[in-house]
């Protein structure tokens, strides 16, 4: 009777481990370690803007330093892995697993990362910017498969959300760092000025941006995409990356407010 005890009880005490196991297929297939470093350049790249623009191009080294050091896609990775173990069961990480070992699951996440590598060039961007309006104004039919995985995800609102937030944390860094004195509540009602400028700016980049990635792939593959991104599952997977990329977007953009703040401040003085 004891040994039959114990033997469920070991079972169970097996069960985190492998439930990171699987995580860690998830991680693997989703390629976030890849995506997380194509947004850190993203991120540094906007870091050199905010050192012409707000340091006079004179940030330096240190500059150079703190913001790698703020960028860090290792971090941005695990906060993303975090988020997706909160939000998904282990049900739905087995789902997610066998669509992206899959080949078509496996060729959308390298077009999903490669799509945006791509549309961080500006030319890109403004050419796939010109392709949706096409597209759209020809009311071509690959524009209602890419807003059925828009709608799965609520893209728009979710990313909104997070630019909104990433720069009211941008506006905090500044003001703890001392390069402002607004109140939250000052902060928060500038930035409200903006949503409807960034929803729609938002809508545009989001279409513009699938159009681009997803080019390769038949209107059947899409639409097998957006029947996985509708399900439990597909739709667990998307809150997670929300989560955790914007988690991550409002940690570097508080770091980055506060760095450019004190770097402002020390040139004053």
């Amino acid at each position: 009777m004891r040994a039959w005890i114990l033997a469920p009880l070991l079972w169970l005490l097996t069960l985190p481990a492998w439930a990171d196991a699987r995580m860690t297929v998830l991680v693997d297939l989703l390629e976030l370690q890849e995506a997380a470093v194509i947004l850190s350049d993203e991120g540094l790249s906007h870091a050199e803007t905010l050192n012409q623009e707000m340091l006079g191009g004179q940030g330096g080294p240190g500059w150079q330093m703190q913001v790698e050091s703020i960028h860090d896609a290792g971090r941005m990775v695990e906060m993303v892995r975090r988020a997706l173990e909160e939000t998904m069961t282990p049900d739905e990480v087995e789902t997610a697993i066998a669509f992206y070992s899959a080949d078509l699951g496996s060729r959308i996440v390298a077009l999903e990362n490669a799509g945006r590598a791509a549309i961080a060039d500006r030319e890109v961007e403004l050419i796939a910017r010109a392709n949706y309006g096409v597209l759209a104004g020809d009311h071509d039919p690959r524009i209602a498969l890419v807003r059925r995985l828009i709608d799965a995800a609520n893209m728009i609102d979710r990313n909104v959300s997070t630019a909104l937030n990433s720069n009211f944390q941008f506006l905090r860094g500044m003001r703890d760092g001392g390069a402002l004195e607004d109140s939250d509540e000052d902060l928060l009602a500038d930035i409200g000025t903006d949503l409807d400028a960034v929803t729609e700016d938002t809508s545009v980049w989001v279409h513009a941006y699938m159009l681009l990635a997803y080019h390769p792939l038949s209107d059947a593959e899409i639409e097998d995409y957006a029947t996985f991104a509708e399900t439990d599952a597909g739709r667990a997977l998307n809150r997670g990356l929300f989560d955790g990329f914007g988690k991550a977007y409002e940690d570097i953009s508080y770091a980055l407010g506060r760095a450019a703040a004190l770097n402002m401040v020390d040139e004053r003085l």
